[in-house]
This record gives C-alpha cells, structure tokens and sequence, in this order.
C-alpha cells in the first residue's frame, strides 16, 4: 500500500494528454493527466471511461450530444462506445478511471498519443 500525494504527483511531470499511472485497483487504472487543448475524437468498445477534473476546466465534446464542460471537482463517464473528444483552453489536471488496459485513445491508432508512462507518483 502507497499514498499517492495529488499535488507531488501533478508537479513531477508538464507533458500534455500523457497520462501518469497512479495506481491500480481492480482491474482499474487511476491516471493522472495535464491536458491542454484538443485530445483527438475517440471511442472505447469495451470500457467506460471516468474523467475527474482536479484543477482547471475541461469540455467533453459529442458528436451526437450535447457538450459537457467539467469544473473542478467535478467528473462525468463517458459510456463505452461514445465517440467524443476532451478540450481544454486553458491547462486542466484530470484523473482518468478506466479499466487497465483501455488505451486512451480507444480506437484511434496514434502512437504518440497511446503510451501511458507508468512513473512512480508517491
């Protein structure tokens, strides 16, 4: 067992739409992520996904609902098979619940974007 202090954590890295494995429980990854402008549109087939906005604001855009923008403290699931696409004007910090192996871009392919750097965060 390992506490993970938020405020160490989110200070040890400045990477954009790079999320940091914070821990792991059941099957579920806990990711901590500094986002800035547009990740790109993305589903996942076989998982929902948790965004948890810690600082900043963030817009979960839709193709075929409304938007929804996140402020601190505040979180949505997107459901699995949603297509949509994060936003952030201005720098945000978000934790991401997702089951272990989802990748975050679900059914994009950008290898760039799809490597979630496991660093020791306590």
């Amino acid at each position: 067992m390992e506490k993970v202090n938020l405020e160490a954590a989110f200070a040890s890295f400045d990477d954009h739409w790079s999320p940091r494995l914070a821990a792991e429980l059941n099957g579920q990854a806990v990711k901590l992520a500094k986002v800035d402008g547009e990740f790109v549109w993305h589903h996942h087939d076989e998982a929902d996904e948790l965004f948890l906005v810690r600082s900043g604001e963030l817009t979960i855009e839709f193709r075929d609902e409304p938007d929804v923008t996140l402020g601190e403290g505040e979180l949505l699931v997107v459901p699995r098979g949603v297509e949509h696409r994060p936003v952030a004007d201005e720098e945000a910090e978000i934790l991401l619940f997702e089951p272990v192996e989802t990748r975050n871009t679900g059914d994009v392919e950008d290898e760039e974007l799809t490597q979630t750097e496991r660093q020791d965060l306590s």
